[in-house]
């Protein structure tokens, strides 16, 4: 393939598919609308499939440099008490690790490791896309082109790429959950490398995890929660929009419980940003011509269930493997949208309907909300399994499969 892959957005999305186009030996230009690189987000989960692609690309190793290996799940209600337990990654007997960092340290191995691959002048800062046409071509708003052998938007939920093919598709829609995400620096909680999540959207919901550990003398570790109401609030959708404490804050003031003062944590909180849960109804296809979408572009989801970043580096995969194989650009892109589109599209779905938090709110409704005895008087064990494993299905990272299928690329 003599031109390069023309890759919008230089997200987690973009520089998984151009490191994997490099590690295929398919040339590829990365352009980036940001004028610079900043800190974005707070805290994001790499599960095993995700972390097996990104151990294929040799980045396991300085990813976990940065991040604290997740042991276990833990789910409880809003009074602190235990509903259920799962161990996670390697400590569930996978391959691959899970891994749990701050967004802005994975994004700048990632751009390290594309600008130490590929070249400095991979990756082009303050482009920002305008225009595409189905032979290639790129316009950028400062006048510039660009023309590749295919152009594939990266450019996140409000990818300009996306807007080209579905003109009239509208703002992304909101359901009535706004999300508080922060950092809290504080001495390490349960084993110190375990995910929380607690109580229910009608009542508050919190989830929990440490991103970055032994940041003092103290052993203080970066604690990464979301926090999650229902509300009538629908703000911008910006991953870096600060966040007033005092707007959700009273729903979690008596969280206080034997394993995390909940309420403690988010007073100390060094950073809040807000964001309201959003994603966008499934395309019937992501692909015309030379053109394609990924990750959040393509398939935008609530953030329930750790899968979004995963879900990216799927397919950024996926097609880097479609255009190793097939020659034919337009066919390569065809098979990548048969490969990922289903699967992308009926996990959107689920995050809608049963996310692994829904064990949260089957437990809420059978108990009314109520402080109980016994969890196994309320659920078995054996039904929330049940229900996690399920999810594991459709997302892709269910252990003996993940295990038995071939490399994507």
């Amino acid at each position: 393939m003599a031109d390069p892959v023309l890759v919008i957005g230089g997200g987690i999305g973009g520089l998984t598919l151009a490191l994997s186009l490099h590690q295929a030996g398919i040339p590829c230009k990365v352009f980036e609308a940001a004028p610079a690189v900043k800190a974005l987000g707070v805290g994001v989960n790499l599960l095993p499939h995700g972390m097996r692609e990104l151990t294929e690309l040799g980045l396991q190793e300085k990813i976990a440099a940065v991040a604290v290996e997740t042991q276990e799940l833990r789910f409880y209600n809003r009074y602190g008490q235990f509903i259920f337990r799962e161990a996670r990654g390697r400590y569930a007997g996978y391959e691959w690790p899970q891994l749990s960092t701050h967004r802005a340290d994975l994004h700048q191995i990632l751009l390290d490791e594309t600008r130490g691959r590929l070249g400095a002048d991979a990756v082009v800062l303050n482009k920002k896309c305008i225009s595409v046409s189905e032979d290639g071509k790129v316009g950028f708003e400062d006048g510039g082109a660009a023309a590749g052998s295919c152009v594939i938007g990266c450019d996140g939920i409000h990818s300009a790429v996306r807007k080209q093919l579905f003109p009239g598709e509208g703002p992304p829609g909101y359901q009535g959950i706004n999300m508080w995400r922060g950092t809290t620096r504080m001495k390490p909680f349960l084993t110190g490398a375990s995910m929380a999540t607690a109580g229910w959207l009608e009542v508050g919901k919190l989830v929990i995890y440490p991103i970055r550990k032994d940041l003092d003398a103290q052993g203080r570790q970066l604690i990464n929660w979301v926090a999650e109401i229902q509300s009538p609030r629908n703000v911008m959708q910006d991953w870096n929009l600060g966040g007033k404490i005092e707007d959700f804050y009273p729903v979690f003031e008596k969280w206080s419980f034997d394993w995390l003062d909940c309420a403690a944590m988010l007073r100390n909180a060094e950073q809040v940003l807000e964001y309201p849960m959003v994603d966008r109804d499934p395309l019937p296809y992501w692909t015309k011509g030379r053109i394609t979408l990924l990750g959040d572009a393509a398939h935008p989801m609530y953030p329930r269930g750790s899968n979004g970043a995963g879900q990216a580096i799927l397919d950024a995969r996926a097609l880097a493997g479609c255009l190793k194989r097939n020659s034919n650009v337009p066919g390569a892109l065809q098979d990548y949208e048969t490969a990922r589109l289903k699967a992308a599209n009926d996990l959107v779905l689920m995050n809608r309907a049963n996310p692994p938090d829904a064990i949260l709110r089957e437990v809420w409704k059978r108990s009314g909300d109520k402080p109980y005895a016994r969890i196994d008087d309320v659920i078995s064990n054996a039904e929330l399994a049940a229900m996690s494993e399920s999810y594991k299905r459709v997302a892709g990272f269910e252990r003996d499969s993940l295990a038995r299928r071939g490399s994507l690329v």
